[in-house]
């Protein structure tokens, strides 16, 4: 068996196993800032990916499921109670899929959340969230279920042999797997081997809601894009202009260059890059022909950070106005750098 474990900056955990014999590959729980990790490793061993599987609908992280598909081509896999329109392939308890000479058996875990499921390759089983090391998933977010955790837990994952590897989808103590028995022996949850004891203590954990909780369920639940790849696709259609460039253009008065703050009016008004229109973002769209009536002028936009103005000059490329760049660190990065400030 070929394998291969990846870990992001808030200790999300997925894998990529492989039969060595044929190549063939599943990538399991992919996380989308990690995308590029698994294209490398995939084409360093030669592999071919067969399935790209979510155990569950993540609500901490954004898959990074369907950006493998585009670069695979691959199925993505996924219960059949799943949300999301993007699965090409839904599976239910006790089915399997073949992997080169290995099959990879699906059991229905429902508890964190109703679609989860734990897959069994051989001498591992892949958990997602259902049982973690030394804890399992917590069952107060949608979809989640106690009672059926309980259910998942000991009537199914614990009933492995006590040598089977535990392979998570979450750590955050930087530890890469445990063994059914490690769990059964000493997860402290896993002691509370009656039900009501183990509903009461999972209602009773109280625990804070994740950080990027309902950016992350829209997202893999709708297939929609992150705050953060809008951005990405937004900067690689525009250019960015430096602080210097910026002073340098502002002292020869060029009368082809607009500078264009898109920031709301308060924080124009409290301080904007002398010589500077105002056009808030959220009107761009309705006043750029009366604010901008020359399409072939070059435009500098301007927001606090140099986020909101790089969406701006993204959309203003697409209306037409092909010389629209961005002011690389924003507002923040002029005044910290001591340029000059106009109110």
């Amino acid at each position: 068996m070929y394998f291969a474990s990846f870990r992001d900056g808030e200790g999300c955990k997925s894998y990529i196993v492989g039969c060595e014999e044929s190549c063939a590959a599943a990538i399991i729980d992919p996380a989308l800032d990690l995308v590029d990790r698994y294209i490398g490793d995939v084409n360093r061993q030669g592999l071919r990916v067969r399935y790209i599987i979510d155990t569950h609908t993540h609500a901490d992280h954004f898959s990074g499921a369907q950006a493998l598909k585009r670069a695979f081509g691959a199925p993505i896999v996924m219960h059949r109670l799943s949300p999301s329109p993007y699965v090409d392939l839904h599976v239910e308890d006790g089915h399997s899929l073949p992997l080169g000479a290995m099959r990879m058996k699906i059991f229905h875990t429902p508890g964190h959340t109703r679609d989860s499921m734990a897959i069994h390759v051989e001498d591992r089983v892949f958990t997602g969230d259902t049982l973690l090391i030394g804890g399992t998933g917590r069952s107060d977010l949608p979809s989640g279920d106690p009672d059926q955790l309980f259910d998942s837990l000991f009537g199914k994952l614990l009933m492995l042999p006590d040598e089977t590897l535990v392979f998570p989808a979450h750590d955050y103590k930087g530890r890469e797997s445990s063994t059914i028995g490690e769990e059964r022996r000493s997860n402290p949850r896993l002691a509370k081997t009656e039900r009501a004891d183990f509903v009461a203590l999972m209602n009773s954990l109280n625990l804070s809601a994740p950080t990027h909780l309902t950016e992350a369920l829209r997202t893999n639940m709708s297939g929609g894009k992150t705050v953060r790849q809008l951005l990405v696709e937004a900067g690689s259609k525009v250019p960015f202009m430096a602080l210097d460039e910026l002073s340098r253009r502002i002292a020869t008065r060029a009368n082809d260059f607009v500078i264009l703050d898109v920031r709301e009016k308060e924080a124009f008004g409290a301080g904007h890059v002398p010589g500077a229109t105002h056009l808030p973002r959220g009107q761009l769209e309705l006043r750029v022909n009366d604010v901008l009536p020359d399409p072939g002028v070059e435009i500098l936009t301007v927001c606090e950070f140099g986020k909101i103005s790089t969406l701006a000059a993204a959309t203003l490329r697409e209306l037409g106005f092909g010389r629209a760049t961005a002011l690389d660190g924003g507002m923040k990065a002029w005044r910290d750098g001591g340029y000059p400030v106009e109110t």
